[in-house]
């Protein structure tokens, strides 16, 4: 168990986070605060939030983001995909994981989402 925020504090729906053979895959991270409000703000502080609840998880596991090897990316409108794409090296360096990038699938209440897959360390 994570002590990740989840968006309106839902504990029941989902797991942040599960270990099996050997990954880690850490379920979708939007905006939110440690009370699962979701923050809204510009699409590169809702990214740097939604990387953070990942980082967080990740840490718990004794990870980091140079484990990741699968991102999922969800931006809500594709006029942020230039931000994205951009930003997205401040984040992951090469060899860059592998990469799914969705837009116009979220709620009009966050502009980014991410999950990830992380190589659990031997």
């Amino acid at each position: 168990m994570t002590s990740a925020p989840r968006a309106d504090g839902n504990t029941a729906n989902f797991s942040p986070a599960v270990l099996a053979g050997g990954l880690i895959f850490v379920s979708g991270q939007a905006s939110v605060d440690e009370a699962g409000s979701i923050v809204s703000g510009t699409f590169s502080e809702e990214m740097d939030r939604s990387i953070d609840n990942v980082r967080r998880i990740l840490g718990e596991h004794g990870l980091d983001l140079g484990d990741v090897v699968k991102v999922g990316a969800y931006v809500q409108d594709p006029a942020d995909l230039v931000e994205f794409n951009k930003r997205y090296r401040d984040f992951f360096a090469p060899p860059l994981p592998a990469r799914t990038t969705i837009t116009s699938c979220l709620p009009d209440t966050i502009k980014f989402e991410i999950d990830v897959v992380a190589a659990v360390r031997t």
